[in-house]
């Protein structure tokens, strides 16, 4: 007699390292299928002139990554979180089109606002989840590959910048180096940067740019994962007064792409070196390495090409500070993947 067995449920670890594992598939993919829906948008971006793009948690950041490369565009950009949507909206006078991010099409600031929305004629959405609230009630770009399942976000955030390329590549003919860097992956050894981070009690993560809305989400990422205080900066702002934190048991990760100021990050790297905590860079200048810093080099790109170059090690830095610190990894004690209710 055959006893029946029964499937041991994947830990949280290994639930992020299976979204890793075809994150850059499925943006591809989702780069491929968006096409008609970003021409729509598109073209509601060019008439109206201003982009509103509103989302929670690393949506938001995807959002923030994306809202410089939009402006470059000359497109008024602006990200807010749905949550300030709600109590202060952006002024509506005039015209704008709307972009609601969420990867679960259920967040409940989302949903909320969803039901609160008058004239739909300049409102798109980008989700994982075409079945979804948000994917039912608006025309969506839709990533491929259905609904994250890990907790922290990986593959929803990658898919989600692919698809803000696919909408820069119909407003204006370039995906901003989306395509080339996920068709052309780039991993890095990161022992070094882990060893000069691992045993901090806190982390500052700065860049300038599309690296300050990775500071940001990478600063997310760390503390959902390995639950320690990390904050990301724009890298002027951090120089105005967050200098004070600096100390040897402070980390510092610095986001450098071929677009970043470079007398102020060699400011911050000095200081940061000066005060007893060589920083970590992630590094897609290609300029000089900083003098004390630990580099991870990439190749030269900026843009989107440099983001979605340096997300993949990235990732994997953060995992395993968190694999240091915290065990089970990715398996939150107070948090839930879909906040469904502000």
């Amino acid at each position: 007699m055959t006893m029946p067995t029964t499937a041991q449920p994947r830990s949280g670890r290994e639930l992020l390292e299976l979204e890793m594992a075809r994150q850059q598939a499925d943006a591809l993919a989702s780069i491929n299928a968006n096409q008609p829906n970003s021409v729509q948008a598109a073209e509601s971006m060019r008439r109206t002139g201003r982009l509103f793009m509103i989302g929670m948690g690393a949506s938001h950041y995807a959002n923030r990554i994306a809202e410089p490369l939009y402006r470059h565009a000359g497109i008024e950009a602006w990200a807010t979180t749905a949550a300030d949507e709600l109590t202060s909206p952006l002024p509506a006078a005039a015209p704008a089109t709307r972009l609601f991010v969420s990867q679960s099409g259920e967040s409940g600031e989302i949903v909320e606002l969803i039901g609160k929305l008058g004239d739909q004629r300049d409102a798109f959405a980008i989700t994982l989840d075409p079945g979804s609230t948000l994917g039912r009630a608006l025309p969506s770009l839709i990533g491929a590959g259905g609904g994250e399942i890990a907790f922290a976000a990986t593959r929803s955030l990658t898919v989600t910048l692919a698809l803000h390329g696919a909408l820069f590549a119909a407003l204006g003919g370039s995906d901003r180096g989306a395509r080339m860097a996920l068709e052309s992956p780039v991993a890095r050894g990161i022992d070094a940067a882990l060893a000069a981070l691992g045993d901090k009690p806190a982390i500052a993560l700065a860049g300038c740019g599309v690296c300050r809305g990775l500071a940001e989400t990478s600063g997310l990422m760390l503390m959902e994962l390995a639950r320690l205080p990390a904050l990301g900066f724009e890298l002027g702002q951090f120089r105005h007064g967050p200098l004070e934190l600096l100390s040897p048991k402070l980390g510092v990760l610095l986001l450098r792409d071929a677009d970043s100021n470079e007398a102020d990050t060699r400011d911050v790297a000095r200081a940061t070196a000066e005060a007893g905590s060589p920083p970590v860079v992630f590094d897609c200048s290609g300029r000089d390495a900083l003098s004390g810093a630990v580099t991870v080099a990439f190749p030269a790109r900026g843009g989107l090409g440099a983001v979605l170059t340096m997300l993949p090690s990235l990732q994997r830095l953060i995992i395993g500070i968190a694999a240091a610190r915290v065990e089970p990894v990715g398996e939150p004690l107070r948090s839930t993947k879909i906040t469904r209710s502000a």
